[in-house]
This record gives structure tokens, sequence and C-alpha cells, in this order.
């Protein structure tokens, strides 16, 4: 199939994904702050590591800046240890509630009603954080409207000969954001959601929430967030689970991919 150019590929691609699976329901989590620590444990491992790890602080009631603050190290290294990097991670949480206290008296708020140039930059220069990191951060916790880049991002741009994997973090994002900038995404997000919850309907029960290894609804998932920043959060979403289920790094399973027929080469 032959494109006018890469956004209008890339648009296409979040409509048939979208449209294929609807609502991700990402990023997973009850508070802004449980977000900003699971971008921080995410790094270098998988998600059900973070997940348990994010367990075990909300378990224990920290779970909150005041507990990252008020827990000594070692304990916090103790609950962050099914992430990996458990000293790293903790130090590095540590050093973001430090952040938080001394430019914003501890206030999410008013950190996430700073410019999101300006907060992004600020984040950057924190220990341990990078794009991704910094990004997932202003996306998801803070609904600035930033698309995420991650590894599966790479690997489907790459194998769809849109961008190599090598290319640099910017040029990514700054590609996606021009995509989906260009399309009235109000509009179509509600014709795709209205599509994507008529056939939710007529599924199977267990089925309606799990469309694409969507997660469940949380607070977080549901947040009040521009039009723009909700199509970022979904095409990041949808892209993350096209890398889980089909694009695998060594044997991707192009059968049965709603990105198949895109493929070059493919009839």
């Amino acid at each position: 199939m032959k494109f006018a150019s890469k956004e209008e590929e890339l648009q296409v691609y979040y409509e048939t994904l979208f449209g294929t699976w609807g609502r991700q329901h990402w990023w997973p989590a009850r508070t802004r702050f449980e977000v900003i620590v699971g971008a921080y444990l995410t790094q270098n491992t998988a998600w059900t590591n973070v997940e348990q790890a994010l367990r075990r602080l909300r378990s224990a009631g920290l779970l909150n800046p005041d507990g990252i603050r008020s827990t000594l190290l070692p304990r916090l290294q103790s609950l962050t240890r099914p992430a990996g990097y458990f000293r790293q991670k903790a130090r590095r949480l540590k050093t973001f509630v430090t952040f938080l206290d001394e430019y914003y008296d501890g206030s999410l708020n008013r950190m996430f009603s700073r410019p999101t140039g300006k907060l992004r930059s600020e984040l950057l220069a924190l220990d341990g954080v990078g794009p991704e990191t910094a990004d997932s951060i202003l996306l998801y916790s803070g609904q600035h409207p930033v698309f995420v880049v991650d590894a599966y991002t790479r690997r489907i741009l790459d194998r769809h000969r849109i961008l190599p994997a090598n290319a640099s973090y910017e040029e990514i994002r700054l590609l996606f954001e021009r995509a989906l900038a260009e399309v009235p995404w109000e509009q179509v997000g509600h014709r795709l959601a209205k599509k994507s919850t008529n056939r939710e309907r007529a599924s199977a029960p267990g089925d309606r929430e799990l469309k694409g290894g969507a997660h469940s609804p949380s607070p977080m998932s549901r947040a009040k967030r521009s039009p723009l920043a909700q199509a970022y959060n979904e095409m990041h979403g949808l892209i993350i689970n096209v890398g889980k289920n089909y694009c695998f790094k060594l044997k991707p399973k192009c059968d049965g991919c709603p990105l198949q027929r895109f493929l070059p080469g493919a009839k």
C-alpha cells in the first residue's frame, strides 16, 4: 500500500489499531505519583516485575511522595527489588522527590502547571531520567501532549521501513507528533470509540476490556486530557500491544497482526 507521507501512514496505523482493539487503558495506575514511580521502575524490566514492586510499595503505604521521602533507602531498595536495578531506582525515586520538594514544594499540581518544554528539560536533568521516562511522566501523569517512544516503536517503524531502528528519539517523537496533530482527533476519537464500544457489546463479556492485551480501566487511564494527549496515549498503548503480541524482537508473528497488510511487499 502506498502512502503520500510517513505521517499519513502513521495516521492509518492508528485508525487500524484503534478500530481493531479500542482503548488500551494505558497507563494503569491509581494516582499520578504511581505513574511516576512506575515510569522509573519500568526501566530495563518487564511490566509484570514493576507491578510486583508497586504492590509492595502500596501495601506498605509508601506509594506517595511522603512515603518515598520518609523511608530509609535500604528499605526502599528492598521494596523495589522485584523491578531490578533496585539500588539505582530507589535512589532515583529519592532524587525525584527531592526535586519535587525543592522546586515545587512537593506539589505535583504546581509541577505539571509548568510549560511542557520547560518541565521536560528539568526532568531530563534528573539522574536516571532519559527521554522515554520524562515523556512517560509528562503524558501519563501530567496529561501533557508529548508522544512516548519505546523499543516497540523503533522495531515497528524499522520493519515497516518508515524510519530505521537507530533513528534518534527526537526524530521519531516529532514524526508521531506531526502525524497525530494533523488529524481532528476529537471527531475521529469519538467515531472510533463508538465503533469500539459497539463491537465490545457484541463480544463475550470476558473479552470486553482486553482487546489487544489492554489493561482494565483505572483512575489514571480515565483521567481527563486533551484530545491530542488522548491520541498520543492511545497510540503508544496500541504500539505496546503490537510489540507484545506480534512484533517480537527475534521471531515476529506477523500472521494476525492488524498491521501485517502494511508491511513492505505485502499483498
